[in-house]
């Protein structure tokens, strides 16, 4: 049996640049396919600081020797190709400082010359190949950043005559982040015309390459099973669920995994001290560490907390019209995020309104994350809607019970405690105010009963939600799509 090799094309790589959960993806992802025989190599920015940042994990990383040059509104862009290794992972990065250029990643709008940046991106994906002495049998894209790579091979003028050099995979992990933008980018980009039509990457009369992508792709996973049937509906499909649909044949949903060499309580090197199923010891600590950090007296209060970018999709505005009810059930809520300045202000007004049971934390702070998963009892994820979701599986391996609305990755991995004896959570379906606090009541009914807490606790802890499994189920798409 052949031995894919695959080149993933991303704009994030924990732990080089992260913003969100593709980071964490595209970080650990590889290195597990690696582990089950797969090829397994990545090419990204070289962001501002990049090569800093190499240094300051005593990561090598060498020129290659070698260019990849590409066309853009007729103007060529060169960008010189450096190797490191990270996770016993090849990481090829284009270094391009004049695109390049701004360490916040992503631009604030999607005009053509805004991103230009991810346009090279993933043009100069298909010219890594001819640079080095290794060619991938299949190109695996993530999200918008690298939607042009399957795109290009079917309309670009001179890449669509190497559309039978690769298999093309798009992984969704966020459907609402689609690159929309005015026409004129055809020519920017090098595409025919005849791609503008509403056959092609042609939306509503502007370009949207996300759906170019979508189209051209050879397959189509999104990070959970539930969120490849949500983005076909209207409710979940942001304006593209007629070309999913159109597309439901090549679509599958593949579980994102949590890499636990990073989140593990029992080798976690953030906390105060560790823990395991069967000794929850050093999670009492934990708390006690947390208690501190917030300047808080232990009044054996259930800790219910919240990691995670304050804005609409998290659920953040049903929990603060849920704030005052919630904290009059008798429990103390805790929330590290950033976002939104409309909900920073907002959350951070009701903790000095809370002072003694309601503690904001807005940015980020990772050890402070870590604390928190570590001392919390309950972890709120009260989204709109969710692709898949790592707090939840993270808060399950420290033993928080998550409390989750039941939609896309939450809904895949929770298994209600009053549904099943195998429960390991809580969910609520309706997204208001009123069915999150019904949730957290449920929850905490079962909280008093400490006994039976401890079981709840030690299903989520005892579940494998590794990227093994994923990995493997990767594996055997890529063997499909080589015809073995």
């Amino acid at each position: 049996m052949k031995c894919p090799r695959v080149l993933h094309v991303a704009s994030e790589m924990a732990p080089l640049v992260k913003l969100g959960g593709l980071g964490d993806v595209v970080g650990s992802l590889p290195a597990a396919l690696r582990e089950v025989g797969v090829d397994a190599r990545i090419v990204l920015p070289a962001y501002p600081g990049m090569f800093e940042r190499l240094e300051a994990q005593n990561l090598s990383c060498t020129p290659t020797g070698k260019s990849v040059h590409v066309a853009l509104d007729w103007r060529v862009y060169s960008a010189p190709l450096w190797e490191t290794s990270v996770n016993n992972t090849p990481v090829y990065l284009l270094e391009q400082p004049e695109l390049f250029s701004d360490s916040e990643v992503y631009p604030r709008e999607t005009t053509p010359l805004a991103t230009l940046p991810f346009a090279f991106l993933s043009l100069a994906a298909l010219e890594v190949p001819g640079a080095l002495e290794w060619t991938p049998d299949i190109l695996h894209v993530h999200d918008w950043p690298g939607a042009l790579v399957p795109a290009a091979l079917k309309w670009h003028r001179h890449y669509r005559n190497r559309r039978d050099d690769y298999d093309t995979v798009l992984t969704i992990h966020n459907l609402a982040h689609q690159w929309i933008t005015t026409p004129n980018a055809l020519n920017i980009w090098g595409f025919v015309k005849e791609s503008f039509t509403i056959e092609g990457i042609e939306f509503y009369g502007g370009l949207n390459a996300l759906k170019g992508g979508i189209l051209a792709a050879d397959a189509i996973t999104t990070v959970s099973p539930r969120y490849s049937w949500e983005i076909q509906t209207l409710q979940g499909g942001m304006g593209l669920d007629g070309v999913l649909a159109s597309c439901r044949g090549k679509i599958q949903g593949i579980l994102n995994g949590l890499d636990y060499t990073v989140w593990s309580p029992e080798t976690d090197p953030l906390l105060p001290a560790p823990y395991r199923v069967g000794d929850l010891s050093g999670k009492t600590l934990c708390r006690k560490a947390l208690l501190q950090a917030c300047g808080w007296e232990e009044n054996d209060r259930p800790l219910l907390v919240f990691v995670g970018r304050l804005v609409e999709q998290k659920g953040v505005d049903i929990l603060l019209a849920a704030m005052e009810d919630l904290l009059s059930l008798g429990t103390r809520v805790l929330i590290l995020g950033s976002g939104h300045p409309i909900y920073e202000r907002a959350l951070q007004e009701e903790s000095r309104r809370y002072q003694d049971l309601l503690h904001v934390h807005a940015g980020y702070d990772e050890t402070l994350a870590h604390l928190l998963y570590a001392g919390g009892d309950m972890l709120l994820m009260p989204s709109l809607f969710e692709p898949c979701g790592l707090s939840q599986l993270i808060a399950l391996r420290y033993g928080t019970v998550p409390l989750v609305r039941a939609v896309g990755g939450l809904a895949d991995t929770i298994i209600d405690v009053d549904g099943s004896p195998d429960g390991n959570g809580f969910l609520f379906s309706d997204y208001t105010p009123h069915e999150l606090r019904r949730v957290v009541e449920r929850a905490l009914s079962h909280w008093h009963d400490r006994e039976q807490w401890k079981i709840i606790v030690r299903h989520g802890m005892e579940q494998d939600f590794s990227w093994k499994h994923s990995a493997e189920t990767y594996k055997a798409l890529y063997l499909r799509l080589l015809g073995n």
